[in-house]
């Protein structure tokens, strides 16, 4: 039998009268472990929610890779390129990639009879991937694009409806400056808001045979095309590899292909969001360390509690090391109990936020209405793993206080 764990047990369990032996200020110290360990458990679940939740949006916008003319600029009025089937059909079996849609897009001034606004005419295919904007339709339906007959059908964003005062089913003017000014009148099917205002105000999406005659281009020219991969975490790796395969690919009229990913073409979110990752690390150490040092407290307070204790342990014949392990049970006992309670508040806390989404958030400056969470059981374990081996690390030198305890003299303490 483990008699070094029998004593720690009857230590941890062992009561004098009606008052527990452990001490109030061991008390605090697992309540610094619970509270510790549920705001890292928070930190993470609402910082890698946040960073899914505004990547989503991006990635909902613009695919995960998108290829487009390499004389292209950054604006909205692009340099086309020509598509044909054998691109196509490398792209459709290109490792990892499991969708490939074609896009073309136009700026343009939408007006009211009272006001104007500024927008982009994202022109769409029959095979885009409307799963993004279905999850944040909140009026209407998708675009339902017919073979023969080119749509003038528009999904528009709620805060365009909102401030030029329309609604589902109202039809508008969009003027197109080139070297004459065009007209088009459009049909909304469908009113979208993913609070990402940024582009909210921004992009209506229509038949991409309406840019197409807009701009003069043939049918198989495009803006580009937008690729979406199976796996996030190997998006650098298949857009470095597909860079490289298509360098030396030109369409029908000589023209370049130019390979970038999400994160190039949005170099300042992403960076903002690495960014979080730095916070997430100080709000770990900080609290391990404030867990630490309390059950540092702790622990002194029951080893002094215990000097007659140990006095007899040693005059017995027992060695420090033995005895420093009877204290490391004890506040491994007591560390896990603060870490049961840290869990359930922690858990407890991320379940009423992603029910009910008491926490809200202002969409204009965080690009979400309400604090996301999101925790994997992976997290989870990592960091109650990590608190664990930290907070029992911390405790090895403090034990160390059980050798200096001398038997004739500890003893006679009380």
């Amino acid at each position: 039998m483990n008699y070094e764990l029998y004593i720690a047990k009857r230590i941890h369990s062992s009561k004098e009268g009606e008052r527990e032996v452990t001490p109030p200020a061991v008390r605090i110290a697992m309540i610094g472990i619970a509270l510790g360990l549920a705001v890292m458990i928070l930190s993470v679940a609402i910082v890698v929610g946040f960073k899914k939740e505004v990547r989503n949006k991006v990635i909902g916008f613009g695919s995960h890779i998108q290829i487009t003319n390499f004389d292209s600029n950054t604006s909205y009025e692009s340099v086309p390129i020509a598509v044909n089937d054998s691109l196509l059909s490398v792209l459709h079996a290109y490792p990892g990639i499991r969708h490939v849609e074609a896009f073309a897009t136009k700026p343009g001034i939408l007006k009211t009879d009272t006001d104007f606004e500024g927008i982009i005419l994202k022109g769409v295919d029959r095979d885009y991937d409307w799963t993004f904007f279905r999850q944040n339709l909140i009026a209407g339906d998708v675009l339902q694009l017919s073979d023969d007959k080119r749509s003038t059908d528009v999904i528009i964003s709620r805060y365009l409806s909102d401030r030029l005062g329309l609604k589902l089913g109202d039809s508008f003017l969009t003027y197109f400056v080139q070297e004459e000014v065009r007209a088009r009148r459009f049909h909304i099917t469908g009113i979208y808001e993913t609070g990402f205002q940024d582009y909210d105000k921004l992009f209506l999406l229509a038949d991409i045979r309406q840019v197409r005659r807009l701009n003069g281009w043939d049918d198989d020219q495009v803006s580009g095309l937008e690729l979406l991969v199976d796996d996030y975490d190997r998006l650098d790796a298949i857009t470095e590899n597909l860079y490289f395969d298509l360098a030396e690919v030109q369409d029908r009229n000589g023209n370049s292909l130019y390979v970038r990913s999400i994160k190039e073409l949005n170099p300042m979110i992403f960076s903002w969001l690495d960014v979080l990752d730095i916070n997430v690390v100080v709000i770990l150490v900080l609290m391990m360390a404030v867990a630490g040092f309390t059950m540092i407290s702790g622990l002194l307070i029951i080893i002094l509690e215990r000097t007659n204790m140990i006095g007899i342990l040693k005059a017995l014949g027992e060695s420090n090391a033995s005895i420093r392990r009877i204290f490391l049970y004890v506040a491994f006992f007591l560390v896990g109990k603060g870490m049961l309670w840290g869990n359930v508040i922690g858990l407890a806390l991320c379940i009423i936020q992603s029910t009910t989404h008491i926490v809200a958030l202002d969409p204009t400056v965080y690009y979400l209405d309400a604090v996301p969470i999101d925790l994997s059981l992976s997290a989870l374990l990592l960091i109650n793993l990590g608190t664990l081996a930290a907070s029992m690390l911390m405790l090895l030198g403090p034990s160390y206080l059980v050798s200096r305890i001398e038997p004739a003299r500890s003893i006679r303490f009380e």
